[in-house]
């Protein structure tokens, strides 16, 4: 580590501690030319997730766009911000633990009807119709198909 004051290569850490939320490792740091002390943080790099949309074309992953795009299919519905924030996290999670630096858009969709199927049938089936690009009621009713069915187990139990 180069000195701020004296530029030299020449120091010793003094102190090592995590920081309070533990992200970070913060160092004190003495150089030996001038005996200045500086603080120094060691943390993790993180790449930045990439979205790879269907014609290609690769843009920055926000989570909001995930938020925004289940809110929209909720509108009307009577379904709680805290469970999309939390359903939103959970996509953001899975989409950094099982991909390095890309995410194809397909996938990120997959996952929000999957926590939409969970939280809301109907708020499911919108962004079905819209994700999927429904073109005819056939594909609608495809779509509708397994969550009717599954009704029709769960009453006759």
């Amino acid at each position: 580590m180069r000195c701020p004051r004296c530029k030299a290569d020449k120091d010793r850490v003094v102190d090592s501690r995590a920081s309070a939320d533990g992200t970070a490792i913060r160092r004190r740091r003495e150089c030996l030319d001038c005996f200045l002390r500086y603080t120094t943080y060691e943390r993790i790099e993180n790449t930045p997730l990439r979205v790879v949309k269907k014609n290609g074309e690769r843009v920055r992953f926000e989570r909001e766009r995930i938020l925004a795009g289940m809110v929209r299919a909720c509108e009307k519905l009577n379904v709680m911000m805290e469970d999309l924030e939390a359903a939103t996290n959970r996509i953001e999670v899975r989409c950094h633990e099982e991909y390095d630096r890309e995410v194809p858009s397909a996938v990120i969709g997959n996952l929000v009807m999957e926590e939409l199927k969970n939280l809301n049938q109907v708020a499911y089936v919108r962004f079905a119709s819209v994700y999927r690009e429904f073109k005819d009621v056939t594909q609608f009713l495809d779509e509708l198909k397994p969550i009717l069915e599954g009704r029709k187990e769960g009453a006759g139990k």
